[in-house]
């Protein structure tokens, strides 16, 4: 099991950094509360510093956090995945995913308080920590400077968190109390960012390698790297600025892919940390069991657990397959058979586009991890679901261990924020734009290109044979990139940050619109004017209108438990289905027909996909209008809003 530093501290670490933030601001407050305790106090002792920090983690956590907003809300539309369908004007998650959010939606405050909560925690323990009377002692040193790295590095998740998606917001690195004003206005996000590249820069040098310490969920000197090489990377790209237009620093935006470059680098280098050989074995045996993974390719991940809405994830559950459903076949007026299923747990709320199943090849490993092709009875039996109803598919109740019993809420899986396969490829870009651009990095223990492969033949089961040509042209690698990154991280909550800091957000949005337009006519999907393109399927005649498949049950599987995923189907996916006779036993079908391709592309996407998106507009959150108000006129709404 994983050593979750979250449940063991949960409710004093919350208590007392509450306590923390109250007393930060206890000048406002009138009269004191006796029973407040005194930073002298909280920063007295090594142990009580480490619960204030581990106060910080806290606020990464529960609803307002990766627990479920953060991570599963605000993500989405994107090029792979669209947020709860048939929901519009609802003034909530449907009106975020679809792009319709307006400055008084409901689930925009809560999340956007909670990261400057978590801000304002770590700017209490990056003051104080250093100023410990102990700080400098041989017996305390150690402890007490990972403590202060771990600060400056959660300090810096919040804020780019805060950034990518509301863009220049208001930044303080000092706590309240510290402050005579606190309506502050915004802060160009550029000179936060390189506030944040300088802190992490320093915390490199304070926290230790994952193996110098007890394994658990605490930030290692491979996440301060690997998040310093995300934040270069958004530092060096595109974003809409405060002026409506969407551009990049274009005098100095080479020097941080550089620091993105040297910093995967050296976690390349240092050896600390690897793929793991099954890139499933991440998802089933890692995350939705609980346990940490022996290849430590999760650099960063948000410790979850407690089973409350304030420390939990509801990963699992209000995504991936639906679960514990019952099963009633059907027959229509010429005998054919389909499926009837009521669900007891699980929303399967996030929608795989059509057009990302079959960005796909068909030999690569990772769609049906990423991409969850059925439901499951209460006999964890499985039903295959139509090509429309396909839920996200690395959060599974059906993977989690222990298993999942009707009407839990929490099942304590973890967000992970960056992987190793993140590292490998944010090298590759950063190598590839440096060589376009004349400039040769050294001291390389591979090439853009090498790790770019890596991440591909794992994902082919590591058979270097099966990942095809890979472009060396500058144009032509980018593009593999921006398709090899969408095809690794699907799910994962990064596509739409990575499309807009390359500037290409709308371009994925129309082009994945007119995919989606081709792909119900059963053409070939050849409008990519953003990524490499597509497997060409229709070199095997049409795909298919209907799928088959098996019934839980069938002579030789059981019930269809322990069924690999591959063999769920009895037609191929990628051609034209044979002609299929349904055969019964016992007045019970065998093979259950559900539609594959057809109108159902129009009725569920055509309405909803992105389809309030505004290019200059909605690559940006509206700010939360009771921050507005608060503001005290300090702070003025994004642009378009």
């Amino acid at each position: 099991m994983k050593n979750k530093y979250f449940n063991k501290f949960a409710f004093f670490c919350i208590a007392i950094s509450f306590i923390s933030v109250v007393s930060s601001c206890k000048k406002f407050l009138e009269p004191d509360a006796p029973s407040l305790v005194s930073s002298n106090e909280i920063y007295s002792n090594v142990s009580t510093a480490k619960m204030a920090v581990l106060g910080v983690y806290s606020d990464l956590a529960g609803d307002q956090g990766y627990g479920i907003r953060v991570s599963m809300y605000y993500p989405y539309d994107n090029d792979e995945t669209m947020g709860p369908g048939g929901k519009l004007g609802d003034n909530d998650r449907g009106d975020i995913a679809h792009y319709n959010a307006l400055p008084i939606n409901l689930q925009l405050y809560a999340p956007f308080v909670q990261m400057y909560e978590g801000i304002e925690r770590a700017n209490l323990c990056i003051y104080n920590i250093p100023r410990m009377s102990i700080y400098t002692n041989p017996s305390s040193k150690v402890e007490l400077q990972r403590l202060y790295g771990e600060a400056l590095t959660l300090r810096a998740q919040f804020y780019l968190e805060l950034i990518r998606n509301w863009g220049d917001v208001p930044a303080q690195f000092l706590p309240s109390t510290l402050s005579n004003n606190l309506f502050i206005g915004k802060t160009n996000r550029d000179t936060i960012y390189n506030h944040l590249l300088n802190d992490l820069l320093l915390a490199e040098t304070l926290v230790p390698w994952r193996d110098a310490v007890k394994a658990d969920e605490r930030i290692t000197k491979g996440a301060v790297k690997a998040l310093r090489a995300r934040i270069a990377l958004y530092r060096g790209g595109y974003d809409l600025r405060e002026n409506g237009t969407i551009s990049r620093d274009e005098v100095n935006y080479l020097d941080f892919y550089k620091i993105a470059w040297t910093e995967c680098n050296e976690i390349i280098l240092s050896g600390k940390h690897d793929l793991n050989p099954s890139y499933k074995s991440i998802f089933k045996e890692g995350i939705c069991a609980n346990t940490l993974d022996p290849s430590h390719e999760i650099l960063f991940e948000v410790a979850m657990g407690g089973g409350t809405g304030a420390t939990d994830s509801k990963l699992g559950l209000y995504n991936g397959p639906k679960v514990l459903g019952n099963y009633s076949p059907v027959q229509d007026n010429v005998g054919v058979w389909s499926a009837k299923i009521n669900y007891g747990n699980g929303a399967g709320t996030l929608l795989m586009l059509p057009t990302y199943f079959y960005l796909f090849d068909s030999l690569d490993l990772r769609r049906d991890v990423t991409i969850a092709p059925y439901d499951v009875l209460e006999d964890n039996s499985k039903v295959g679901l139509k090509l429309t109803s396909m839920r996200d598919g690395k959060f599974r109740a059906d993977w989690a261990s222990p298993a999942v019993s009707s009407g839990i809420s929490f099942l304590g899986m973890n967000w992970p924020i960056i992987r190793y396969s993140d590292v490998l490829l944010m090298f590759a870009e950063a190598d590839n734009e440096l060589i376009k651009n004349g400039i040769v990095s050294t001291g390389g223990v591979m090439s853009g290109l090498q790790a770019y492969e890596k991440v591909r033949v794992r994902g082919f089961g590591g058979n270097p044979s099966l990942i095809g040509t890979t472009p060396t042209d500058y144009d032509g690698f980018f593009k593999a990139i921006v398709r090899e990154r969408s095809l690794e991280f699907g799910g994962e909550g990064i596509r739409k940050y990575d499309l807009k800091r390359w500037g290409l957000l709308a371009t994925a949005i129309n082009d994945t619109k007119a995919n989606l337009i081709l792909l119900e006519k059963n053409k070939a999907l050849s409008i990519s004017s953003y990524m490499a393109a597509p497997p060409d399927y229709s070199v095997n005649g049409p795909l298919p209108t209907s799928m088959y498949f098996n019934y839980p049950g069938e002579a030789g599987n059981p019930k269809g438990k322990g069924v690999d995923d591959s063999k769920l189907w009895v037609n191929s996916l990628f051609a034209k289905q044979p002609s299929i006779t349904v055969t019964t036993t016992q007045d019970r079908p065998i093979n259950t027909k559900v539609s594959w391709i057809g109108s159902g592309l129009s009725s569920t996407f055509g309405k909803f996909f992105a389809v309030g998106f505004k290019e200059k507009q909605s690559e940006l959150f509206p700010l939360p209008q009771a921050f507005i108000d608060a503001s005290g006129g300090a702070v003025k709404q994004n642009y378009g809003y």
